[in-house]
């Protein structure tokens, strides 16, 4: 058996006030059970006054996750506070750890903390991955490390982000530590039946722009179509001479079909910037020879989607009778799409989907620097993906 409840405080300030809320819902909501792991988001703010450290280290179980720039439990949502999902149980055991810093490698510090805090003698369920976001490298480099350690285990998660223009001031959380350049994790292991769910674009939001990438390396595009790839953007309206920025929010579809593992899933790439050479640098890998298409996205699209995909998840297997909470990750580039209109409107619908459609299980919902969320599964073996644009859940 599993529960879940989420505890919420919008006091940044006191950190004493925060916790005295943050205890008095945990012993209203939910009686914990053997085990025991909560999964915080905060604003940064919540961090810099001792907030988050000062309920981390009086809380009766370990808490991992991130900063973020807004979160929503039932029935309320903050973009300056503090949210943990709780998860318990008799049957399901957590492990948590957060490596050294993975600025000179990842491979090494995650494999060490892996073999420090993991069971050795079984292999995880589910993987909730908390990872930082880092310019030298991007989710998918810290995706398929996951994926030579534990093969085909699910691995559900989020790059930590923040409300800074260029989201460098994000920090990951494990316990009472926060660090920017470190990998936290929690390795779920018993009976737990994940599910997850993923929500884009409609499919009427394709452009009529489509080609293949001609020449790439991990998440740089030298070439699109034979062409240099900024000349291909400055045709097609993405990107202006002299600007290193192009227009973010017109996301690739990409289909990544000369991948081993491909099925049939393309994912959103957003792109970051331009070099001086005329490459393009993307928030994910892009493979060279996948093909493309370009999104449209607008405020309006973000809000309806999640909406859309929300109200029929009670439909996936398992969901009509087991869903005991849901957790959430939203892409910020979608929180940012919003904002000069309603910057809530997205947790608005996301609440009053969940509450009238799914029953109002326990949930949290933060915004995201880049989701981490399997696209299948099959014969156990999960097809784990890194995501932009994306909302991606995950149900327990």
């Amino acid at each position: 058996m599993i529960k879940c409840a989420g505890l919420y405080t919008c006091e940044i300030d006191d950190p004493e006030l925060a916790l005295s809320q943050i205890q008095a819902q945990l012993s209203e909501k939910i009686e914990l059970m053997e085990h025991t792991i909560g999964v915080v988001m905060c604003h940064t703010e919540a961090m810099e006054s001792g907030v988050l450290r000062h309920i981390a280290e009086n809380l009766p179980f370990d808490v991992a996750g991130t900063t973020t720039t807004a979160q929503s439990v039932n029935g309320v949502i903050s973009e300056m506070g503090l949210t943990i999902f709780v998860i318990t149980s008799d049957t399901v055991q957590f492990r948590v750890g957060m490596t050294e810093s993975l600025e000179a490698e990842i491979e090494g510090p995650l494999r060490a903390e892996i073999e420090r805090v993991g069971d050795g003698s079984a292999t995880p369920r589910l993987v909730l991955a908390f990872p930082p976001l880092m310019l030298q490298s991007s989710g998918d480099d810290i995706l398929e490390i996951w994926g030579r350690i534990l093969p085909g285990v699910p691995i559900f998660g989020t790059l930590a982000v923040d409300d800074s223009s260029d989201f460098t001031n994000g920090r990951v959380i494990c316990r009472n530590e926060t660090a920017k350049t470190s990998h936290a994790f929690v390795l779920c292991y018993g009976d737990i039946d994940p599910r997850f769910f993923i929500a884009t674009l409609p499919k009427e939001n394709e452009m009529r722009h489509k080609g293949v990438i001609t020449k790439a390396n991990a998440n740089v595009v030298y070439e699109i179509d034979g062409r240099k790839a900024h000349e291909y953007l400055k045709d097609v309206g993405l990107a202006v001479e002299g600007v290193s920025k192009p227009i973010w929010f017109m996301p690739f579809q990409i289909s990544q079909r000369k991948r081993s593992d491909y099925d049939g899933v393309p994912v959103l790439r957003g792109m970051a910037s331009i070099t001086e050479e005329g490459a393009v640098i993307f928030r994910g890998k892009v493979d060279e020879n996948a093909s493309f298409t370009l999104m449209n996205m607008a405020a309006e699209d973000v809000v309806t989607e999640t909406e859309a995909k929300l109200r029929t998840v009670k439909d996936m297997p398992g969901n009509d009778t087991n869903m005991n909470g849901i957790l959430i990750f939203s892409c910020v580039v979608r929180h940012m799409l919003i904002i000069h209109k309603n910057p809530l409107e997205e947790m608005e619908r996301a609440n009053e989907a969940i509450k009238e459609a799914l029953g109002d299980p326990p949930f949290m919902m933060s915004y995201s620097g880049g989701e981490f969320c399997p696209t299948s599964v099959k014969d156990g073996v999960h097809v784990n993906r890194f995501h932009n644009y994306s909302i991606v859940g995950l149900v327990i």
